[in-house]
């Protein structure tokens, strides 16, 4: 696990180490900005240029609100990019997020083009709170052929907290309430 401090050597274009931690801490920062909506979330994302660490884009799941079961931050900032630069792939660039990726969202960075995927809290620690399929991210781009370096957990207490917050434990309770009638 990385350090709260550490930096990550970017490997794949041979440039300065992006500091993954003080990415995911302000990834972090914003996502936590939801607690204080209507639909709190655990769950941002960011692009940002692998070169520079310069940030493209962020979202954040909106799930119910789009009532789209597609609509995780990871693929909301996936597309978002995608239109900023008006290209479908995304060589050059850094996918962070706050929740190791599902094998949906894992599955987008790959199609993508991404350089790399940095993740904060895990799927284990998701799934304590709200449902996940159990394949990890590197597991899905192992059996892929494309090439992105997957990083994580960095900063994993961090991310966790987004989970723990008062008002999202109690957005999970609803969550599960309405699971319970279905």
């Amino acid at each position: 696990m990385n350090k709260p401090n550490a930096k990550t050597p970017n490997i794949i274009l041979g440039q300065p180490p992006l500091d993954d931690a003080a990415i995911m801490s302000g990834l972090v920062r914003y996502t936590m900005k939801s607690m204080d909506s209507e639909r709190p979330t655990p769950f941002g994302s960011e692009v940002v240029d692998s070169r520079t660490g310069k940030p493209l884009v962020r979202a954040l799941n909106a799930v119910a609100r789009e009532n789209d079961p597609s609509s995780h931050a990871e693929v909301r900032a996936i597309r978002l990019a995608c239109k900023r630069l008006k290209a479908p792939r995304l060589a050059g660039f850094t996918l962070y997020t706050t929740c190791e990726p599902c094998p949906m969202c894992m599955s987008t960075a790959l199609w993508s083009g991404l350089d790399r995927v940095v993740y904060g809290a895990t799927i284990e620690d998701a799934a304590k709170h709200c449902w996940q399929i159990y394949i990890p991210s590197r597991e899905v781009q192992s059996r892929s052929d494309m090439k992105c370096v997957v990083e994580g957990p960095v900063s994993r207490e961090l991310a966790y907290t987004l989970f723990t917050h008062p008002k999202m434990l109690d957005a999970f309770q609803l969550w599960h309430h309405a699971r319970d009638k279905e």
